[in-house]
């Protein structure tokens, strides 16, 4: 290309806006807010990476970035290089320095400092592209920090569930107290039961695994239960989800959360088809058969229009300032 191309701004600009690729980083800590900057200004090094979400939970100790940025192609339109790359394996770097999952201790399921990534396509982008990502981050996170990395969804190579993953791992098992989970689960064992994807076979007890795939969106849907009653909220998140013969595509888990409530932690699959409304709905019947109430639902991230409009804004933002 020539260097004065006019149009090569525009061109540049373009791709911002249509060619987009979206991580969640699902990272085990919430409460040490100094850690938490220190992530966030590592996304932050390169301007072209934004971050349009942020969902911290103090009583499951974990905190979701949701990361935006363009994807650009070779000449024959294969992807090449997204900012979101090297963003995300930055605040990997910070997150294996600062975190000691071995102190960790949450309501939530995790088996590593870095719980999950998860690469989207967004606006005209594919989930070839997604993949492409997710391979290119779990080579680096397993290498550089010799972290077991497992793939799932578009980047595996036989497109394994995160859910069939996590089942082979033990992920779903709390070790404290009953009902939640500390330091590395499966002490004092520090060889995997399934060999990873990318790093070492054997595990460090201070950083743990990390799970890295692609797929299509999901949406993260969670409804609250006015009880300390973790046997019943497991009940009905069972019932709730596909696999207890509820509803398709619905994946959840019953947690507590907090002094004086459980919830219900869900996946919705395929969105558009089963959405919030329908898993309220259920849990709200399921709950009432046990003699409890149920406080309206919550979503943990913004939607992908919404994720897109809001990354459109603030990379016009960093642009212009």
């Amino acid at each position: 290309m020539d260097y004065f191309d006019p149009s090569y701004n525009n061109k540049k600009a373009m791709a911002k806006q249509s060619m987009l690729l979206c991580c969640k980083v699902y990272i085990s800590e919430s409460r040490n807010r100094e850690t938490l900057d220190s992530i966030e200004r590592a996304a932050r090094q390169d301007q072209e990476t934004v971050i349009v979400n942020k969902f911290k939970d103090h009583e499951y100790n974990r905190v979701g970035y949701t990361l935006v940025s363009y994807v650009a192609h070779d000449s024959i339109g294969c992807p090449i290089y997204t900012p979101l790359h090297q963003s995300v394996v930055a605040m990997a770097e910070v997150a294996y320095e600062a975190i000691n999952l071995e102190l960790h201790c949450g309501a939530h399921p995790r088996l590593g400092v870095i719980d999950d990534i998860v690469c989207h396509p967004l606006a005209r982008a594919s989930l070839h592209e997604a993949a492409w990502l997710a391979k290119t981050i779990a080579s680096d996170v397993g290498i550089l920090f010799q972290v077991p990395v497992y793939l799932y969804g578009a980047a595996h190579p036989t497109g394994k569930s995160l859910e069939t993953i996590r089942r082979e791992l033990g992920y779903y098992r709390p070790n404290f107290t009953g009902n939640k989970w500390a330091g590395w689960p499966h002490e004092p064992e520090t060889t995997l039961a399934e060999k990873p994807n990318e790093g070492p076979e054997t595990v460090s007890k201070t950083k743990g695994v990390v799970m890295i795939g692609a797929r299509p969106w999901i949406a993260t849907y969670n409804v609250p239960i006015m009880s300390v009653d973790f046997s019943a909220a497991r009940r009905i998140a069972l019932m709730v989800s596909a696999r207890g013969g509820g509803l398709p595509t619905v994946q959840t888990l019953g947690l507590v959360h907090g002094e004086d409530t459980t919830e219900i932690a869900c996946m919705l699959l395929e969105p558009n088809q089963i959405g919030a409304d329908r898993v309220q709905k259920q849990v709200e019947m399921l709950a009432a058969e046990e003699g409890l109430d149920v406080d309206k639902g919550y979503f943990t991230d913004l939607s992908p229009e919404m994720i897109v409009d809001r990354y459109i804004k603030l990379i016009s933002n960093n642009e212009s300032s």
